[in-house]
């Protein structure tokens, strides 16, 4: 088939369908194409010459077109090329396929050297396009000085590569070198490994971040994108692998900004301890932004008091440095006073709140001491930031990060940086501070309203101790009292607040008050707390409304008896008591707790145990037991065998109390903690005396008769007197307004207690009789005649008592 008959047949084709030679029509429409077609053409533009890509592009044979003019395998030939006498230099024309299809393509023509005949090289247009946009593509990449592009054979050599001076290491970067050649071993190990995994497997990888050191400077590293992807012939064999890779410095700089400014938001401020929450700052800054990092505070801001308005060396104590493993110069330590720097147009911008940077020779310039700059200046450092810490209205102290070796110096986006991060740690600074201060102030009101840490009595030695919460929870109102009772008695409280702060603080004052007050009246435990209860629920009603819910607390008390050795007690929800027995075992005594204070309509109940003397009962509050992730449950059982082990007849009960806090306590409790150790005594039974009284007037001589007889063994006829008229007056009382049975009882000690006790819940009153009246002088007799007089009710009657002091008694 010659062009002719392709001609005639294109227009019957076209509309059947036109066939490739192999019968099968490309799937473009176009025929493989691998490179551009060749042909000669002569002086009158017959073509002479054929190559095999020209028969590839158009499907005819060098036997069909060979000595036929070109012009024939042109459809449309252009006006422009119309009776033109010369082949024009490039152009675009459609080309006639043997298939009857024609295809769209760029020429470019030239005389071959010493004859008249024209080299034509064609290429399909949409080829010649990709090419040239491809092209143009890679000379903007190869353009940009931050992107490198490498080409590495099977081998891994590279081949082709825009590398100069400037890029990669600062050196132009030949072909046949390898990876080794420029990066330090291990970084070309690695990379090498990657382009590795892309030439066998073709899977390419796309912007990988890698840091590399240059072989002639491995002291920096350097932040790199790599993108690779393999290179294939038109048969689809692995021929290399084409790599780009992009100077990242930029973005990691951004993202290592970022990264610092969120850690500092995660980690700084989650204590409420100044010194902690320096340190934490310096923590996160050193080695991350420099080498160095010290935070320097005034001296007012540790106690919690706000700072001089202008504020300046001499006036700071250093409070973190980091590295805390690494040796600071001349010894600096934490705590220690800064020194003043004199006066500096970079010290007076710091003065006016901005961030400054220092080189070194700017910071021996502005020391000029020279021993001042070997205690502040680290070795090898080379430049100092010195960031304010500023906070509503406020200059708190200074943060300084220092950079030593061969690292970068600062740049003005890191002062930027430095600025909001000083920003928030002095936030956060301020807020520990304030903190600190009414933190101090409540635990000042906290310790003001406690008892005194030991007393001693006939029933009982004791000492308390009290450990404020941390952490910033604040004081809870926790106490602990232990109060002197008539008949040489002793009650032990202890009491837990809802609540933290000064206004827990100020609900536990008025309790220990009003607990005192109803222990004057010697209510038995469980009458005593149902009374307190009442009073909760009325200072309940008159908090404000939003506040109801968090009035409350727990308590317990126990009355200790040394002459029955006995002790009762009775629970408002609170733990039960510990009693660490004489040789050395320990037990929570059982006790039925009732609702806590806040809460009413369910009875208390006292519980009577037996103590022995030298016995130690300990009263806690729930801040002991309750750790960490421990409940009662768990912390109970710990309590009484640290008890056990530290409760030592030897050992005073105040170093017992600290020694058991210290071993229980966390680092920073998030409850308060109080303990009270009380050790028993016991009265002797010879220091006793006890008659039952018939119900005869004639017993009040019988009683008369019996007081001198025990008074006189006891050495005490100078109380002989006054206290057969108190005896005489309390029995008659006892006979006439009472009934039986009823006890007379005498207790010798620093006081002589005479007791008389009925049956009759009667309360007595003391009144003033007039002259014309025959009784009623009876208390009034015992009031004036004895130090101190009163009455209480337990559950079979009540009991009339008086003191009289015993003169030589301690």
């Amino acid at each position: 088939m010659d062009i002719e008959s392709v001609k005639n047949a294109c227009s019957a084709g076209a509309s059947q369908g036109s066939t490739d030679v192999s019968g099968s029509r490309p799937s473009d429409g176009l025929p493989a194409f691998d490179g551009p077609a060749a042909a000669v053409l002569d002086h009158r533009g017959a073509v002479v010459r054929w190559t095999g890509t020209a028969e590839d592009l158009t499907g005819f044979r060098a036997e069909e077109v060979c000595g036929r003019p070109v012009q024939e395998l042109v459809a449309d030939l252009p006006d422009d090329l119309r009776g033109a006498t010369e082949m024009p230099a490039s152009g675009r024309v459609r080309l006639w396929h043997q298939c009857g299809d024609t295809i769209d393509v760029t020429f470019r023509t030239t005389k071959v050297g010493g004859s008249a005949e024209v080299l034509v090289l064609a290429a399909p247009t949409h080829h010649v396009a990709d090419h040239e946009q491809g092209a143009a593509l890679l000379r903007a990449l190869s353009a940009q000085n931050r992107i490198t592009i490498a080409v590495h054979d099977t081998e891994l050599t590279t081949v082709q590569t825009n590398a100069t001076p400037g890029t990669l290491d600062g050196r132009p970067v030949q072909p046949g070198t390898r990876l080794s050649d420029v990066l330090c071993a291990k970084d070309a190990v690695n990379l090498e490994a990657v382009l590795r995994q892309v030439l066998e497997t073709g899977a390419p990888v796309v912007r990988r971040n890698q840091q590399v050191t240059w072989r002639h400077d491995p002291a920096r590293q350097h932040a790199l994108s790599l993108s690779a992807f393999r290179l294939e012939d038109a048969r689809g064999r692995p021929t290399g692998v084409a790599a780009l890779y992009v100077d990242n410095a930029d973005q990691m700089r951004a993202r290592r900004h970022l990264d610092l400014a969120r850690e500092v938001a995660e980690r700084v401020g989650r204590s409420l301890d100044v010194v902690r929450t320096a340190q934490d700052l310096a923590d996160v800054l050193a080695p991350a932004f420099g080498e160095f990092v010290a935070v320097d505070l005034a001296h007012s801001v540790f106690d919690g008091e706000e700072p001089s308005k202008r504020l300046g060396g001499g006036d700071m104590g250093n409070a973190a440095l980091a590295p805390a493993t690494e040796v600071w110069p001349a010894g600096i330590e934490r705590g220690e006073p800064v020194p003043r720097l004199p006066d500096h147009p970079l010290r007076r911008s710091f003065l006016h709140g901005e961030t400054v940077v220092f080189g070194l020779d700017d910071f021996i310039a502005m020391v000029k001491d020279p021993q001042m700059v070997e205690y502040l200046v680290p070795k090898d450092a080379h430049s100092v930031m010195v960031a304010p810490l500023h906070a509503r209205g406020l200059t708190l102290g200074a943060i300084s990060a220092w950079r030593c070796g061969r690292s970068d110096p600062f740049t003005e986006d890191e002062a930027d940086l430095m600025k909001q991060i000083a920003s928030r740690g002095a936030l956060a600074i301020d807020n520990a501070r304030r903190y600190t201060r009414e933190h101090r102030a409540a635990v000042a009101l906290q310790q003001s309203l406690l008892p005194p840490a030991t007393t001693d009595t006939p029933a009982a030695e004791t000492a308390g101790v009290y450990l404020p919460a941390g952490g910033g929870a604040g004081s809870s109102g926790d106490w602990y009292d232990a109060i002197a009772l008539p008949s040489l008695r002793v009650a032990l409280v202890a009491g837990d607040v809802v609540g933290h702060g000064m206004p827990a603080s100020a609900t536990m004052g008025r309790l220990r008050a009003a607990i005192q007050t109803l222990a004057d009246l010697e209510l038995e435990p469980d009458e005593l707390l149902t009374r307190l209860a009442d009073l909760v629920q009325r200072l309940a009603a008159e908090a404000p409304f939003g506040d109801r819910d968090i009035v409350g607390g727990t308590c317990l008390y126990a009355v200790y008896d040394p002459v029955t050795r006995r002790c009762a007690m009775a629970s408002a929800g609170h733990p039960p008591p510990v009693l660490i027995r004489p040789d050395g075992t320990a037990e929570a005594v059982g006790i039925s707790p009732g609702p806590p204070l806040a809460l009413s309509g369910m009875p208390y109940e006292t519980t009577v145990i037996d103590v022995e003397p030298g016995s130690v009962l300990a009263l806690y509050t729930d801040g002991l037991v309750e750790r960490g992730d421990r409940d009662t449950g768990q912390g109970l059982p710990r309590l009484a065998e640290a008890l056990a082990a530290h409760c030592r007849p030897d050992r005073a009960l105040d170093e017992t109390g600290r020694a058991l806090l210290a071993d229980l306590a966390d680092q920073a409790p998030r409850d308060d903690a109080a303990l009270l150790l009380a050790r028993t005594r016991a009265v002797p039974a010879a220091d006793t005396a006890h008659w039952e009284i018939p119900a005869d007037p004639a017993a009040v001589s019988k009683a008369r008769e019996w007081i001198t007889r025990q008074l006189t063994m006891w050495g005490l006829d100078n109380l002989l007197f006054t206290t057969e008229l108190i005896v005489s007056e309390l029995v008659t009382n006892a006979i006439r307004y009472g009934r039986p049975p009823m006890d007379l009882r005498l207790i010798r000690h620093h006081v002589l207690v005479c007791e008389v006790t009925d049956s009759s819940s009667t309360q007595p009153r003391l009144r003033r009789a007039r002259t014309t009246d025959e009784g009623g002088r009876g208390l009034f007799l015992v009031s004036q005649l004895g130090g101190r007089w009163g009455c209480r009710h337990g559950q079979n009657g009540k009991t009339i008592w008086s003191e009289q002091a015993i003169h030589g008694s301690p």
